[in-house]
């Protein structure tokens, strides 16, 4: 048993079969990109951080599921797919674009299921309208990138909502029983550590499904890389050791009904300016849960039902 709930374990709840995520970059643009809510996008962003190489916008919905399902496949002949729109804003876009390539890769040989990375100030009705009866047929799991629970550093970072939009639109897709999820960067400009577990408290009381968690990282040809190199004392980069008790302490006061998904992101090396731990995501979880020993807790040993 390990000391948190954790996505893997989910998923093999979920299906009798072995499955993977398949990412896929649709090729959606966001609205703080292209003049809606704003230019350049969130000041920490830059999107080859998180496609892998068969993510092209030229290529189709099915040609990238088909190139991510022959990876796969050359060891697990019989694995399941969940087809993951991961890059940029997943929901921005003319509804009947939309289902047709959520259709696309819904009825792609071995698609079991739909994950769908958005953000919270994109999300209609008439789309959850779809999604609800989606969810009755497949797999599916909504991502909102939430990224802070503070109102003043959303604004710092030039992410083009507010909180209260998270909770709002979290509230309503749950609400229409769609698995929801959160994702959090730890360790974001101006934030202190009371603040960053004072997030976990305002997380738990959210009817979240999984969590996403990551460090902060400093990415090449982003502006925070260009404000970290004007102001780095503005900035706290945790080492490994100091992020693993930050995730503990994190983990402690979670909701202990919510999936843990990821507790750190690994950026390209040359797109990478700092923090570099050297480490694989198996490895940071194995430190984890051999610090959560050693600490002897678990998630939620800290969390009471009264945050809500």
């Amino acid at each position: 048993m390990k000391p948190y709930k954790d996505f893997g374990d989910f998923l093999k709840a979920q299906f009798p079969f072995k499955v993977r995520k398949i990412s896929i970059n649709a090729g959606f643009t966001c609205p703080n990109r292209d003049g809606t809510k704003g230019w350049g996008g969130c000041t920490y962003c830059n999107n080859q951080t998180f496609s892998p190489e068969y993510c092209h916008t030229k290529k189709t919905v099915t040609e990238q599921l088909e190139e991510g399902a022959w990876f796969f496949a050359r060891k697990y002949p019989d694995m399941k797919y969940l087809a993951y729109f991961q890059a940029y804003t997943n929901t921005y876009e003319e509804l009947d674009v939309l289902i047709r390539k959520y259709e696309e890769a819904v009825h792609f040989p071995g698609v079991v299921g739909l994950i769908i990375g958005t953000r919270p100030d994109c999300m209609p009705e008439e789309l959850l309208d779809y999604l609800e009866k989606l969810s009755k047929e497949v797999f599916l799991l909504v991502e909102y990138g939430v990224e802070s629970a503070l109102d003043k550093t959303l604004q710092r970072i030039n992410r083009g909502h507010y909180f209260g939009e998270s909770e709002t639109v979290i509230r309503k897709t749950a609400g229409r029983d769609i698995q929801t999820g959160a994702h959090m960067i730890l360790g974001l400009p101006g934030e202190s550590r009371q603040d960053i577990l004072h997030h976990a408290e305002v997380l738990s009381a959210l009817p979240l499904t999984t969590l996403k968690l990551h460090q902060l990282q400093l990415i090449r040809n982003t502006r925070m890389a260009k404000e970290f190199q004007e102001s780095p004392d503005e900035f706290h980069l945790y080492t490994v050791d100091e992020y693993i008790e930050l995730v503990i302490d994190f983990l402690e006061k979670i909701n202990p009904s919510i999936v843990i998904d990821r507790f750190v992101s690994q950026s390209p090396k040359e797109l990478l300016i700092a923090p570099d731990w050297g480490l694989k995501n198996f490895e940071f979880m194995a430190k984890v849960q051999k610090r959560m020993s050693e600490r002897q807790t678990w998630q939620g040993k800290f969390f009471t039902p009264s945050c809500q």
